[in-house]
């Protein structure tokens, strides 16, 4: 079932929209999904539900995270950013790294 995409209008709100995938996917206590958590070990997502999450956010927002993607993000605050980036709501995160940079833009040519 595909969710509701039509209020995530800026970057909080894409925030507040993968919260809610997680919790509700996952079943993970909404407490623990905070800005600085551990995707792994502090939320508790193995690599391939991170993946999962990864393709459920581009399938619904039709954007395309290239390999490497889980190189460049450790926290749901990074996975949040850079999918605000990519989506156009969200200025170019400073921790990822030029070459991924290029990657992401190669595979969404609509990044501003």
């Amino acid at each position: 079932m595909s969710r509701p995409i039509g209020d995530v209008t800026n970057w909080m709100t894409m925030f507040r929209w993968i919260v809610k995938l997680i919790r509700d996917e996952y079943g993970v206590e909404e407490a623990k999904l905070t800005r600085h958590a551990l995707l792994e070990t502090e939320i508790g997502l193995s690599i391939e539900q991170i993946e999962e999450v990864l393709g459920t956010i581009g399938d619904a927002f039709t954007l395309r995270f290239p390999d490497g993607t889980l190189d460049e993000i450790l926290r749901l605050e990074e996975l949040c950013m850079l999918a605000s980036w990519v989506k156009g709501f969200y200025k170019r995160p400073e921790f990822i790294s030029t070459g991924f940079e290029a990657t992401c833009r190669g595979a969404n040519p609509g990044i501003a």
